[in-house]
């Protein structure tokens, strides 16, 4: 696999029973980037390791006063030189290689998961973790799975030296044999602790790094309440746990870093002792001292990779551990289902709550309880929560999780309260699958979209066409009003055979709300629609309203029935908060100049409207008498 063939057509089906088991699922989808990577560290390796036997041999032919041997060895170093040059170059670009391959496999299987969970995702794992996964966590998986085939050359490597060694002089080789097998096992009693200290210092770096995306994402209303400081203060003191962590951290790599120093030093000074010693008394010759004492010296390179390896597992391990953690999540409905892939087409029915919505009819359901209220349209579209033991939604009668996750998802589209942007140009935000009857003009119009338009228009320098003008992540250069009509429009192109809103208009004015509510009714006409609110401007429109009182439906009916013949209604659309109050008449509110929102506007035509029932009753009873 080479760079430029990413991304991968298919990244494959990771092992996420464990961190350990994700690496070496890892490291054996590309084998042969190891494969390569480890030849060329053996070219590598193995010509540093050499040059130690040529300058000996260059020694003793000095020695000797062989001129042919002596440019035999130059011959040979230059080889060594060769090889060491060639194979550097080439196990660094495949050692490369095999990072980047690994960390896109890695990002790919994340962005699979993160878009087949969408929204259930952020909340089962916080959002900051899922950035610290896809980011810096995937640049330590990376690189455990490049160091791999780099530390199992030096390991071959340093084998056949201490192998040449005992061959080439035994009395000194057996003293290398024994004293580097010691070097590389010195650090593992210390590995267990430093592997902790690397495991709370990451955990620490991503509760500050949540902290910092959960800040940056709400801090609009952090301004608006003045809790800039107090959120700051929380970060400093999450980012000094971070560094007190890391430099504890620090020092136990540190201290492993200087018994990898110290322990090679310790071994050549008593390989040159002994080697002197017996040069001394005429068992080896000046040369065999200079090639194992050179041979010693160079072993230390390929050992550090003894170190790397060992940092690179500790911190990958947990990385690893939270990559799997993510994206081992599933959600309730996911596999091929028991029925076959059809869309089905008919009447919404949630047995649960005993809520029904005929099909090619706008309802409108009333839910007290705004949590509540989301939950029951998650469940209307078949996103049943894995620990929920309720009963699936039915459209035409066929029950949402017995079919395959593709089609439940075609039949059914719910617009949750708060729907996100992605960033791009407006024609990309709304380039969605859908039937092809419902365009972008008329899905935007209907939502009430022509001030966005105008807005885009104006805020784009480089094009006319406010189709082409470009959105920010989140949309977040755009008022709520403004993403919550924009997000209502790419959900209205899609025109699935029911489509679910849930506070489609909470963020906008009680004006613009009466002009959405025709257009959603005028554009969605023969499509089933529901639509979750309490909005006096939504529900009048409407062909059919329920009521949902404590996980049940406890009404059905018009609105202006409703409200006038049921006072757990009344209670929820007009905001009051006592039974009594909502038989007496209330009084004729202020002018709309007094009000400062669209949630006192709401109210404002909620209690209008119940004031021109009272006289519509009036006239009636006038008209009987006479």
């Amino acid at each position: 696999m080479q760079i430029q063939d990413l991304p991968y057509p298919d990244p494959g089906e990771p092992d996420v029973r464990s961190g350990p088991r994700f690496l070496v699922w890892l490291g054996r989808n590309q084998l042969g980037g190891q494969v390569k990577a480890l030849c060329w560290g053996l070219l590598h390796f193995v010509s540093v390791s050499g040059l130690p036997f040529c300058v000996g041999f260059a020694v003793q032919a000095v020695v000797d006063r062989s001129g042919a041997r002596l440019a035999l060895a130059g011959g040979l170093i230059a080889v060594c030189a060769l090889g060491i040059a060639l194979g550097d170059t080439m196990l660094h670009r495949t050692a490369v290689t095999n990072w980047i391959t690994a960390a896109a496999r890695v990002q790919q299987l994340l962005a699979r998961r993160t878009a087949l969970l969408g929204s259930a995702l952020t909340r089962r794992v916080a959002a900051g973790e899922i950035v610290s996964v896809s980011t810096g966590d995937v640049e330590k998986i990376g690189w455990f799975v490049e160091a791999v085939s780099r530390f199992t050359a030096a390991a071959v490597t340093i084998v056949l030296v201490c192998v040449a060694l005992v061959v080439y002089q035994p009395a000194l080789g057996i003293v290398v044999a024994v004293g580097v097998p010691v070097l590389a096992l010195a650090v593992l009693p210390l590995l267990p602790r430093a592997t902790r200290r690397a495991d709370f210092q990451r955990d620490k770096a991503g509760r500050a790094t949540e902290l910092a995306s959960d800040t940056v994402a709400g801090l609009r209303v952090l301004r608006g309440i003045g809790g800039e400081e107090l959120f700051l203060d929380r970060y400093r003191s999450a980012s000094q746990e971070v560094r007190h962590a890391a430099v504890r951290s620090a020092r136990m790599w540190s201290l492993i870093a200087a018994i990898q120093v110290l322990l090679p030093g310790l071994l050549l000074i008593a390989v040159v002792w002994h080697g002197v010693n017996l040069a001394r008394e005429g068992r080896i010759t000046v040369g065999e001292l200079v090639t194992v004492y050179s041979a010693v010296m160079l072993l230390t390179y390929p050992l550090h990779h003894f170190e790397e390896i060992a940092m690179a597992y500790s911190f990958s391990r947990p990385s690893a551990k939270r990559a799997a953690r993510v994206l081992s999540l599933e959600r309730a409905t996911d596999g091929e289902g028991s029925r076959e892939a059809v869309v089905p087409a008919g009447d919404l029915y949630d047995p649960a709550t005993g809520l029904l919505a005929p099909a090619g009819r706008l309802t409108a359901v009333v839910c007290g309880d705004p949590d509540a209220a989301g939950v029951l349209a998650e469940r209307l579209g078949g996103h049943t929560a894995a620990s929920s033991d309720l009963p699936s939604a039915l459209v035409g009668g066929v029950p949402l999780d017995e079919l395959p996750l593709d089609s439940a998802r075609a039949a059914v589209l719910v617009q949750d309260k708060d729907p996100v942007l992605l960033s791009g140009t407006l024609r990309e935000l709304l380039d969605v699958p859908g039937s092809g009857d419902v365009d972008a003009a008329a899905a935007l119009a209907a939502a009430q979209c022509r001030d966005v338009l105008d807005a885009l228009a104006q805020g784009s320098l480089d094009t006319g066409d406010p189709m082409d003008a470009r959105i920010t992540e989140r949309g977040r250069s755009l008022s709520g009003g403004q993403r919550q009509r924009l997000a209502l429009a790419r959900s209205l192109i899609t025109d699935p055979e029911v489509l679910v809103l849930d506070e489609p208009t909470s963020a906008v004015d009680s004006h613009t709300e009466a002009r959405i509510a025709e257009g959603i009714r005028s554009l969605r006409q023969g499509r089933t629609t529901v639509v979750f609110t309490s909005s006096p401007l939504l529900l009048d429109h409407a062909d059919r309203v329920a009521l949902v009182h404590e996980g049940e439906v406890a009404a059905v009916g018009l609105h202006r029935d409703l409200l006038r013949g049921e006072p757990r209604y009344r209670a929820v659309v007009t905001r009051e908060t006592d039974d009594g109050a909502a038989v007496e008449e209330p009084a004729r509110p202020s002018p709309p100049g007094g009000l400062d929102g669209p949630t006192e506007l709401t109210e404002l035509t909620a209690l209008t409207d119940l004031h021109e029932i009272d006289e519509l009753d009036e006239l009636e009873e006038i008209e009987e008498t006479a």
